[in-house]
């Protein structure tokens, strides 16, 4: 069986106030049921089968990687495949026990808050986030998830994600849900404020990536 370990989950959701004013002081589910049923799909399986390569090109995950906001955990198996030992963790108890159900042994499932990760100092040799930044309803709680990230990786460790970069039709997929995109130019600084380095950033089409590393202490 699947470990599952419950953390104390904190999260308050607002949509993100960066970019969408209008929106700020509403609260919305973490996905509509359009968004929901799409990241269940076929075609988002395949499209996650062609962003991971990509996203991953020239990595090392090493020994032990943290998923942020696996949800269902459609891309938590091709991971594992990846490296040794995969701790996923999400803040959606359905999206727990989905993942539990999708996932086999090998793989630490933890219900908490990825803005505040309930693990260790230089716990983890990597760290990803696939197309889950965005439900991150404020530039606040994004820069303390990246800093959180930066104090639970190990020196010099890996810090990988990739997203989808604003559209209309995104933005349209995304009405009555929580969304926060965000902007690839900024990724690179709001890292290094957060105490990375070696930042990388590439576009490709609809989607940006982004590869950073942890500070040597």
């Amino acid at each position: 069986m699947t470990p599952v370990i419950a953390a104390d989950p904190s999260v308050a959701g607002h949509c993100g106030q960066d970019l969408h004013a209008t929106m700020a002081r509403v609260s919305f589910p973490l996905m509509n049921r359009l968004h929901h049923w799409y990241c269940r799909s076929t075609h988002w399986r395949s499209t996650l089968e062609r962003l991971l390569p990509w996203t991953l090109a020239g990595v090392s995950l090493g020994d032990h990687l943290l998923e942020l906001g696996p949800g269902s955990g459609m891309v938590t198996p091709m991971l594992a495949a990846r490296t040794t030992r995969v701790t996923a963790i999400d803040n959606d108890p359905a999206a727990v026990a989905a993942l539990c159900r999708r996932t086999a042994g090998g793989v630490g499932i933890v219900r908490g808050d990825a803005t505040n990760l309930p693990f260790a100092a230089g716990t983890f040799s990597a760290v990803i986030a696939c197309t889950m930044l965005h439900h991150v309803p404020t530039v606040a709680l994004q820069h303390r998830l990246f800093s959180e990230v930066a104090r639970t990786l190990r020196p010099g460790g890996v810090f990988v994600g990739v997203d989808a970069r604003f559209s209309l039709g995104l933005w349209l997929f995304h009405l009555g849900d929580r969304w926060a995109p965000l902007v690839p130019d900024t990724i690179g600084p709001r890292l290094a404020a957060a105490g990375f380095r070696d930042i990388v950033v590439d576009v490709k089409s609809r989607y940006f990536r982004f590869c950073a590393r942890a500070s040597t202490w």
